[in-house]
């Protein structure tokens, strides 16, 4: 039986002010979702939930749900004298944990039910209705959140661990189900910690009604996925990711979204969140709907999307997705398919506009957070401040190291002296941007196997690749990204629909994947020359780029301090190379730090024990060298003998 509506003068009771809407209406509300959405709230001795939407073009505007019997018209929404479309009321019998819609007749004659677009909380899909929703959560992260602000400003290790919750892990007893938050905040925080990772990124956490998107078609761009717990669940994780020492990133998609019937595609029944030409609203690779940027509006609720996340669930930076898409109005398009801007280029200057003053805002409120552009062209900029030009990311995904990388070590090592360039050429321009080096999910989708799939040659050949392909990256300029799974050698492609290969971990070849993963990170914590000018060119030198016909390369990473420099060698090839010499910049005694053949790793255990005292012998333009032994298919790292820092210290430069 439906409750009796008390009727209320809705006039009376509203959250929004003329301030708001002067803001909202100039594109400068980066919070409404304070405003806007569902919120339970005491009008004056009275508790109900207060509603507030935008359909500026709509007719009528109503809430539907149990409470009414899904009836139109009983629960109604009032619009705003103000002109800025925005319909709202206060009912004091729909509560927390209501399931609504909004009921909207257009103007175009059109009647639709519309899920929220600032829903908290929704109905787990194929269920589409937003829940009202008040989160109650006692947040413990206090100690993070301070260490983090100290943070701002200086030059940490950033390695990071990419996840895809449904499947990292599943309860195969239980008819394979995922695990929900709070199961993922006790397992998933501690095999992160465990593995030395300083941060894991989810691909996108936000609602969304297909489970085969892996969350870049977002329905609920303010709401956690009920598909593994609450919102409070959701807080659970990232405070025990916190609690741990980790920080959290999510996936961010505000360059397009899904035409699901009961999302933002023409919310209103016109075309509202989306361009209506479809030359510049709609995406031709996704079949999705891409965002007006030049809309005040549009850009409000994008940016206050942003801030939410940083702010109610204390995330700790986004990755944006598909920042090229957003960038060029040709993209993916062919000639007469897209509409030149006003200068004539292809540029699409009202994105941006919209990726730079959302980079200023979040800066602005957040300076000890961050924002990654996963951006595949050369655009310049892209993580440089806005003052200076530039879009005013934290980060940049570095993906022609990662395509030159993968495409280099599918080759047979025999064949590898031909691509020498491939290897190097990161180097060329590794220092144009704040880069990340990702292994990313699009790496081991869409029949391009598993990373250890497409390491040439018999097993141990592709685990010993596997090795030095990590290894590798880890003494590369940058900051690093991989994809679960990854790290132990995930022999298959990876299933969203299935549990990571966890099974594989009883076998030497992969548990000594992991480990050596495991101590990478841990290494690379240790060590401020791989990490301290991890954007700037005197945190490398090249010893020797062109020994081409060994496919062998040597490099330096420097930190402030002389001591702290590593002398780095690749061998990307399986032969043994004997008495191979490397010039080094100072004369003494150098010890391997670390060593990818190294037994505990599964390797074959050719190492360079004891210390390797120099020769006065001119080497690769030093005056000191040393003679090697390098490991097959894999990395050797160098240090000074700690025990002979101050003697080297004293003759540094004589």
């Amino acid at each position: 039986m439906a409750k009796k509506t008390k009727q209320v003068d809705n006039s009376a009771f509203s959250l929004l002010t003329e301030y708001d809407i002067h803001l909202f209406k100039s594109g400068k509300h980066f919070k409404l979702y304070e405003k806007l959405g569902a919120h339970v709230v005491t009008n004056g001795d009275t508790e109900g939930t207060y509603f507030a939407v935008w359909a500026p073009n709509a007719r009528a505007v109503s809430v539907i749900g149990n409470f009414n019997h899904w009836k139109d018209n009983v629960h109604r929404l009032n619009p705003r004298w103000d002109h800025s479309g925005i319909w709202e009321g206060f009912f004091p019998e729909i509560q927390h944990g209501e399931v609504y819609k909004y009921a909207i007749h257009s103007n175009t004659g059109e009647f639709l039910e519309k899920a929220d677009p600032f829903g908290a909380y929704f109905e787990t899909p194929p269920r589409t209705a937003s829940i009202v929703w008040k989160p109650k959560y006692d947040w413990k992260d206090d100690a993070w959140l301070k260490e983090r602000k100290q943070r701002i400003g200086k030059a940490q290790p950033y390695s990071v661990y990419e996840v895809h919750m449904g499947s990292w892990r599943r309860k195969a007893e239980e008819n394979n189900r995922s695990l929900n938050y709070p199961e993922l905040a006790q397992e998933l925080v501690a095999y992160v910690k465990d593995m030395g990772f300083t941060h894991v990124e989810f691909l996108p956490v936000m609602e969304h009604p297909f489970y085969g998107s892996w969350g870049y078609q977002i329905t609920g761009y303010f709401a956690p996925t009920s598909r593994y717990g609450s919102p409070e669940d959701f807080m659970y994780l990232v405070d025990s990711f916190h609690k741990a020492g980790i920080g959290v990133i999510l996936d961010w998609v505000p360059s397009h979204f899904p035409g699901d019937a009961h999302g933002l595609y023409k919310f209103d029944g016109t075309f509202l969140y989306e361009h209506e030409d479809p030359r510049k609203g709609f995406h031709p690779d996704w079949k999705s709907y891409i965002f007006n940027y030049g809309r005040n509006e549009v850009r409000s609720f994008l940016i206050s999307n942003a801030i939410f996340w940083l702010d109610r669930y204390h995330i700790d930076g986004l990755r944006v997705d598909a920042v090229a898409s957003m960038l060029y109005l040709d993209y993916s398009r062919q000639a007469g398919e897209w509409i030149p801007n006003q200068y004539g280029g292809n540029e699409n200057i009202e994105a941006i506009t919209f990726l730079k003053e959302m980079n200023e805002v979040v800066y602005g409120n957040y300076p000890d957070a961050i924002t990654i552009a996963e951006e595949s062209t050369s655009w310049t900029g892209v993580s440089r401040p806005t003052y200076l030009g530039g879009l005013g990311f934290g980060q940049k995904w570095m993906m022609g190291w990662m395509h030159d990388t993968l495409h280099y070590f599918k080759e047979d090592s025999i064949h590898r002296k031909y691509h020498q360039n491939e290897i190097t050429f990161s180097i060329m321009y590794a220092f144009t941007e704040n880069f990340m080096l990702p292994l990313s999910h699009d790496e081991v989708v869409h029949g391009k196997g598993s990373l250890l799939g497409r390491m040439p040659g018999d097993e141990w050949k592709k685990f010993a690749n596997l090795r030095l392909l990590f290894t590798y990256m880890y003494t590369h300029p940058g900051t690093k990204l991989l994809f679960m799974g990854g790290e132990f050698g995930q022999s298959t492609e990876w299933n969203h629909e299935k549990s990571l290969d966890w099974h594989l971990l009883q076998y030497d070849v992969h548990s000594g994947a992991q480990k050596l993963l495991r101590d990478l990170n841990a290494f690379y914590k240790e060590e401020p020359a791989l990490y301290l000018h991890a954007f700037e060119q005197k945190g490398f030198r090249w010893i020797d780029y062109g020994d081409r016909d060994n496919s062998v390369i040597a490099y330096q990473r420097m930190a402030d301090r002389p001591e702290d420099m590593l002398v780095i060698v690749c061998n990307f090839t399986p032969e043994v190379r004997y008495h191979y010499r490397i010039g080094v910049p100072y004369r003494g005694q150098w010890k391997e730090v670390f060593n990818s053949d190294a037994k505990q790793y599964h390797g074959s255990d050719v190492i360079n024990s004891g210390v390797i005292a120099t020769s006065p012998v001119k080497y690769h333009g030093q005056d000191y060298s040393i003679s090697l032994t390098l490991p097959p298919l894999a990395v050797s790292i160098l240090k000074l003998d700690r025990a002979l820092r101050e003697f080297e210290l004293e003759n540094i430069g004589t």
